[in-house]
């Protein structure tokens, strides 16, 4: 007989959350984790100095609004999530910023002439905010929940972040919009690019952009403490290379990219599965960069200090250009930089008075450059004397984030290309993306729908089909 119902190769969120939908199904389950600490991206380390707690991947959490985390009692397992004044601000030249604010009306406030334009576009989406989000989140075949939400969201989402942008007349709004809308890895004048701006916003007006208290690993900690409360295990230092490997079990979840999964299943895979996913594309990487400072940033637009989130890169056309030559394989000299600064919503992170901060911009898959000038010259543009603050620095490209994580293909953060082809068929077209040809092997990394972030969702889904197919009675 199986020594386990379910084994979980991986422990990132996605692993962690395919175990407890197992374990709270009344089922035992195993997660095997190759690193010494588990967590994937939803680490938190002391990268630069003793007492500066920095996020080793992810550290800002709108998707922490999915499902999968609603239906978990966080505060009981010691995850606090915390909310800035505001969730993001998108500083400009002049010394304005454009500033997403928890409620739609504020937001537009903020933005002029564009404010009815915005309050137009946003006010509906967010009205019907836990819907959507729960719509976007779902199976791609199943049977909206929510049909009116999607309805609404559909011929939006589809767009182009630039097509959308010709909504407004002035900068803020569309820097705005071209900021979250870049958090898809993609040139802005791709399809569907609108879609992810306007989900970020949707989350920014639903569930706010949040930080954890204590550092991203302390959601792992939630989690795997829920899961051995529940009976579940966990081993880390345990690398999987082959299926062979594992214990007997009546279903294995694996939290890998579609490239390790082909190795782990090797000849059990029929020929042409195994070569789709072998062609999984994977997009730009990303060369990240934490900070400990001696003090907060010093931004010229005020705005910026109230939001943990800061978008550097300007207006719509030059966040544009940076992401086009991304794409087409360049290193921008202004590169369109994400920054998060946890400290204004958690001084927890570092001593009395200091702070810390985090960043990353994109570049070509396993780039090779090192950004950091680069990525401290857009901060110095926008918050004079920046450097002047800085007391250590810790940074990471592409090559060195596929060894903390094997998954991160080339420094790719997000599990893979995300265009429309690879949206609709992730990683490969199938009825259920989850199940493998592999009887009782079953997929649940960001490679697996609705992909990166750290929801949970991809590995809820696949429990779900496991317990469906294999686990039930």
């Amino acid at each position: 007989m199986p020594s386990w119902d379910a084994v979980v190769v991986g422990s990132g969120p996605n692993g962690l959350a395919a175990a407890l939908t197992i374990a709270e199904a009344g089922r035992s389950v195993l997660v095997l984790e190759a690193a010494d600490a588990p967590g994937g991206g939803c680490r938190s380390a002391e990268l630069t100095l003793p007492g500066f707690v920095h996020d080793v991947c992810s550290a800002v959490h709108p998707l922490t609004g999915s499902p999968f985390f609603r239906g978990l009692p966080l505060e009981q397992m010691g995850i606090e999530l915390v909310q800035p004044d505001a969730p993001l601000a998108n500083p400009l030249d002049d010394g304005s910023a454009a500033v997403l604010e928890r409620s739609v009306a504020a937001t537009a406030a903020g933005l002029g002439a564009d404010g009815p334009a915005y309050a137009r576009l946003a006010g509906p989406l967010a009205r019907r905010g836990t819907d959507l989000i729960d719509a976007v989140l779902a199976p791609l075949l199943s049977v909206p929940r929510h049909p009116l939400a999607l309805a609404r969201f559909a011929p939006l989402g589809l767009r182009s972040a630039v097509a959308l942008g010709r909504r407004f007349g002035g900068d803020r709004a569309r820097a705005l919009l071209a900021g979250m809308a870049a958090h898809s890895f993609r040139p802005l004048d791709a399809p569907l690019t609108g879609g992810f701006g306007l989900l970020l916003a949707t989350l920014g007006h639903t569930v706010g952009w949040p930080v954890a208290r204590g550092g991203s690993g302390r959601i792992t900690d939630g989690l795997v403490a829920r899961l051995r409360a529940l009976g579940g295990e966990l081993e880390t230092g345990r690398r999987v290379t082959s299926l062979d490997e594992l214990p007997a079990a009546r279903a294995v979840l694996l939290d890998v990219g579609p490239r390790q999964a082909a190795a782990i299943l090797g000849a059990r895979l029929p020929p042409s599965y195994r070569a789709r996913l072998l062609r999984y594309r994977y997009g730009p990487g990303a060369f990240k960069a934490d900070w400990a400072l001696a003090g907060p940033i010093p931004w010229r637009a005020p705005e910026c200090a109230r939001a943990a989130t800061v978008h550097l890169g300007g207006t719509m056309a030059e966040v544009a250009a940076a992401e086009a030559q991304v794409a087409a394989g360049g290193h921008p000299e202004r590169p369109f930089v994400l920054l998060a600064q946890p400290t204004v919503a958690d001084p927890s992170r570092a001593p009395a008075g200091r702070h810390i901060a985090w960043a990353y911009c994109h570049v070509p898959n396993g780039s090779p450059v090192d950004m950091t000038e680069r990525i401290e010259r857009q901060i110095e543009r926008f918050a004079p004397g920046f450097r002047d603050l800085v007391l250590a620095r810790a940074t990471r490209g592409p090559a060195e984030l596929e060894r903390g994580n094997a998954n991160l293909v080339g420094g790719d953060i997000a599990g893979g290309l995300q265009d429309l082809r690879q949206t609709l068929a992730r990683p490969v077209a199938r009825p259920d993306p989850y199940a493998t040809p592999v009887a009782g092997v079953y997929l649940c990394s960001a490679s697996t729908p609705p992909g990166g972030g750290v929801h949970g969702m991809c590995g809820q889904l696949a429990a779900r089909s496991a317990l469906r197919r294999d686990l039930d009675g």
